[in-house]
């Protein structure tokens, strides 16, 4: 990749949309599968690459939660290479039919799904997300332009070069798949400008970067926002449910946005639930900032302020507070929630439609870990990212999320009076 400029960049990604566009679904499966025999293959010059992203990433502090999120070894590797073939395997949305009907003069309608044509996706310190946008991209027909942050430099530049000569090996112009990484800021800022090349960008990553991107862009972008992600103990919650839900929200991957942040607990079942899963937590590392109730019934917790409830932690901290009431814990949702993802934990069948009726978020769950807010595990598999806006997309962003649609229309002569 030798052009100068990221515009140029751009400008061939635009035209490589037009082959991309004009694939099959077969054609489109079968430029997939190369990738992720070409990941498979170079796994070795993957990590390797990766290792020096590590050692950078340390040496600049940059945090073990980032560090988490940055590393690739064998096992992840061979991940991302599964997850392009579940990609692969997925219908193909291009052409659906959305919907239509037969004017009364008798032209028929149809609305169908169409690629974007250039998805943007800047990104911190994330490789699988390189693969993953760039295989959701290609599957749905579109072209991708990716910039990933200096954390991942190393690693994405490694993977942009396997993924380019496996797309070419396969028969499609690697112009489908660029990056804009060696221009530092400058790429960014073309991604985030670029009106006409451009249309749709997907920003991934911390708060600040999400508000930058929405805030500088002239395209149009689906935001995806923090995980400030809370889960209700209700009354009712059951010991173990509320024990093995919260714990697995919070420690099966502490540095990814929808781990669970804040619990909150029913005064009602505090003395009783509190003890329990905060000495759960406390055995898996992890520490508790806890409001005054929650300090009188569990030792070794750090005073809460106002700024825990707003905190996405990323890490082995949680914050806990006792509310008096589920109208109590609405309101709390309500104020500090990001949109991502929010549980309960009841028996109670009423508590629990109320609050799936009555949080506004993109995913509201009762009695299920907070993990599971997940491309892959709600069928689609890789994830564009968790769309925590209102237009377009919301969710989980699969394949369909990365169409638009276009009418048909089939007439026989007809001019309109």
């Amino acid at each position: 990749m030798t052009d100068q400029t990221p515009q140029a960049r751009l400008e061939r990604a635009k035209e490589a949309s037009r082959a991309t566009a004009a694939l099959t679904s077969d054609d489109k499966a079968r430029v997939l599968e190369a990738i992720a025999v070409a990941l498979e293959h170079n796994a070795a010059q993957i990590i390797e690459a990766n290792a020096k992203d590590i050692v950078r990433g340390r040496e600049g502090g940059i945090g073990e939660s980032l560090i988490d999120r940055l590393r690739l070894d064998d096992k992840r590797v061979a991940a991302l290479a599964s997850a392009v073939r579940d990609v692969a395997a997925l219908p193909d949305p291009v052409g659906r039919v959305v919907g239509g009907h037969r004017m009364p003069n008798g032209v028929a309608l149809e609305q169908v799904r169409v690629p974007f044509g250039v998805v943007g996706a800047i990104y911190e310190a994330r490789p699988n997300v390189t693969v993953d946008i760039a295989a959701l991209a290609l599957r749905s027909g579109n072209a991708i332009v990716l910039r990933g942050g200096s954390a991942a430099l190393e690693s994405n530049t490694v993977l942009v070069a396997v993924m380019r000569d496996a797309v070419a090996g396969a028969g499609l112009t690697p112009e489908a798949i660029q990056t804009v990484d060696d221009f530092g800021r400058e790429g960014a800022k073309a991604l985030m400008h670029g009106r006409g090349f451009i249309d749709v960008l997907v920003p991934r990553g911390s708060a600040g970067l999400i508000e930058a991107v929405v805030t500088e862009s002239t395209v149009p972008v689906i935001e995806t926002g923090a995980g400030n992600v809370h889960i209700l103990l209700d009354e009712s919650a059951p010991d173990d449910w509320a024990r093995d839900i919260v714990v697995n929200a919070k420690v099966q991957r502490p540095s990814v946005c929808n781990a669970v942040e804040t619990v909150l607990v029913h005064r009602q079942a505090a003395p009783r639930l509190v003890p329990l899963v905060a000495s759960a937590l406390q055995s898996e590392g992890v520490a508790i900032h806890g409001d005054d109730m929650v300090a009188g019934l569990v030792s070794n917790v750090i005073p809460a302020t106002e700024e825990d409830w707003a905190t996405e932690y990323l890490s082995l901290d949680i914050a806990m507070k006792v509310v008096d009431s589920l109208d109590e814990a609405l309101e709390h949702i309500r104020r500090y929630s990001t949109g991502h993802t929010e549980s309960i934990v009841t028996t109670d069948s009423r508590n629990a439609e109320r609050f799936l009726a009555e949080v506004d978020s993109a995913v509201v769950m009762a009695n299920a870990s907070t993990r599971f807010t997940d491309g892959g595990e709600f069928g689609f598999g890789a994830e564009v990212g968790i769309s925590t806006q209102k237009l377009h997309a919301r969710g989980p962003m699969g394949l369909a999320e990365l169409t638009s649609t276009k009418w048909l229309a089939r007439g026989a002569g007809q001019t309109r009076g």
